[in-house]
């Protein structure tokens, strides 16, 4: 089991990883992870193996399954199938190393998709494939809510897309859009004061899981 966990940090989508401590790969990043134990469901594994590898609590985060990777030589030790995880969280703190890795940290995504910073066995093939999903679950989903803080501005909301989707979007557009979804925003009736500028309206997630209309990633709401 492989988890693909991303949140944004200083305005930059960054992935979870881990150095590993043992062969083979040793010294190397990756992807968090480990084998499922017997009684253990995946969803049990990839909770518990995210608590042992970082510290962080899964039930913070949004956590769905992505696929399964069976390549006869994605690993050296033999024929091993994975079923990788992807979770999604806001400003997650530092984690903790711990069980079989030696140091785990924050590092933004780009150069690993890029190929700039290799990583162990076929991860950086399942990092491409969680980030277009991450990417697709923001255009017909309100998972992009899941990166925010709550309460959070309409603002904060179009940061998340455009460090997501790795584009600028027009503001007026994006507020119309995402102000009218059924179910997307749901205001708190409060304001925050910014150091310059007016105030802005403060929402939270509202119950909606699927977005309707879609924001699609062609649409006028991009800038140009």
């Amino acid at each position: 089991m492989d988890l693909v966990i991303f949140t944004i940090r200083e305005d930059e989508l960054c992935v979870l990883l881990v150095e590993r401590g043992n062969e083979p790969y040793r010294g190397q990043p990756a992807l968090p992870g480990g084998y499922v134990r017997p009684g253990e469901n995946l969803d049990e594994a990839a909770r518990r193996e995210l608590a042992e590898e970082t510290g962080l609590d899964g039930r913070r985060l949004h956590l769905e399954q992505l696929r399964a990777y069976g390549d006869p030589d994605r690993d050296p030790r033999g024929r091993v199938v994975t079923v990788a995880y992807l979770a999604l969280g806001p400003d997650l703190p530092v984690p903790v190393a711990g069980s079989d890795a030696r140091a785990a940290r924050w590092e933004v995504v780009e150069p690993l998709v890029s190929g700039t910073t290799p990583l162990a066995f076929d991860h950086a093939d399942i990092l491409r494939d969680a980030l277009e999903r991450a990417r697709a679950r923001l255009e017909y989903t309100t998972v992009a809510a899941a990166f925010c803080v709550e309460p959070f501005t309409v603002a904060d909301l179009r940061k998340v897309y455009e460090v997501v989707w790795g584009v600028s979007l027009d503001p007026s557009n994006f507020r119309r859009k995402v102000t009218r979804a059924e179910g997307f925003l749901e205001p708190t009736g409060e304001r925050r004061v910014p150091e310059a500028g007016r105030p802005a309206a403060l929402y939270r997630r509202g119950p909606a899981k699927a977005l309707s209309p879609p924001l699609l990633r062609s649409g006028d709401q991009v800038s140009r």
